[in-house]
């Protein structure tokens, strides 16, 4: 195949080592005041559906105001890891998980947890919108808010402010009162990103939250994600390698091979792309499965 300096410039936009320069660029950007927010750490965590093994030993701790993106192919895990952390696992039938998950270095599974405060302090944003259908717009925001008895002095400051955040505003503004429902699947997204930011959580869990929007769209999300992580600790799960890059500081990969799901290693984002440390991460970082 003859390459024209366009292909050529197409190919090396998916070459590890451009992944590396845009995840140093990452890493240039981020300031070096300290960050505040809540650190949270998986300890031995195991999962189950039934007999089915699914997540075998994992140990990785989310330091405070950073951005950890959980990589791998599908299938290995890295969905059911982030729904123990804030214990929606436990909503499906026969799952089961062991292990300690500290949220401040306090076990979220401890006896006589309240488990409603804990998934107001580790909020989560699914990769399918999942907004309350005959709730407004504007109700949808707020309605964390409301199930968990939780009052502001500005409720319209807030909403209008978590709206923006989640780029969403300017789409918005003028029609509050139309039902949540009527947006497009990628305003969907962006309204459940914004009802996660109003009960002001600690940690937030993201679930390839950018797949169903276009790329106007994920890039608002991802300049939302690098404010966030300024106060808060945020975890995503996603299979985009370019999107990693742009947003994270650390990078963990997962693997399942033939087994339960393992973390295989974790390290910054920068080293992942340019020094991997085991062959497997290499090769799926390169395209060579995966």
């Amino acid at each position: 195949m003859i390459q024209t300096p366009e292909s050529e410039k197409a190919m090396s936009s998916t070459q590890p080592s451009s992944l590396a320069s845009v995840a140093n660029a990452r890493q240039e950007r981020t300031h070096a005041s300290t960050a505040t927010g809540t650190g949270l750490e998986a300890r031995g965590v195991h999962a189950w559906f039934g007999k089915n093994y699914v997540l075998k030993d994992i140990n990785l701790e989310f330091a405070a105001g950073s951005v950890t993106a959980l990589i791998g192919p599908s299938g290995c895990g890295k969905s059911t890891f982030i729904r123990t952390m804030n214990r929606m696992h436990e909503f499906i039938p026969g799952a089961a998980m062991a292990g300690q998950v500290l949220l401040d270095g306090k076990d979220v599974y401890a006896p006589g947890v309240d488990v409603t405060k804990i998934r107001l302090q580790i909020g989560m944003v699914f990769q399918k919108p999942n907004p309350f259908p005959s709730m407004t717009i504007g109700e949808n925001v707020l309605s964390g808010l409301k199930l968990a008895q939780i009052k502001v002095e500005n409720k319209d400051e807030l909403l209008e402010s978590c709206l923006v955040r989640a780029g969403l505003w300017n789409e918005v503004k003028d029609r509050l009162d139309a039902h949540g429902g009527s947006l497009s699947g990628g305003q969907q997204q962006r309204l459940c990103i914004a009802r996660a930011l109003a009960v002001s959580p600690q940690v937030l869990l993201m679930d390839e939250p950018c797949s169903a929007l276009d790329p106007g769209s994920t890039l608002r999300i991802e300049e939302t994600i690098r404010e966030l992580s300024d106060s808060m600790t945020i975890i995503i799960v996603t299979h985009n390698m370019q999107q990693a890059a742009r947003v994270s500081d650390y990078t963990a990969f997962f693997l399942s091979d033939g087994g339960p799901g393992e973390m295989i290693e974790v390290s910054r984002t920068s080293e992942i792309f340019s020094q991997p440390k085991d062959q497997r991460t290499e090769n799926y970082v390169t395209g060579r499965f995966g």
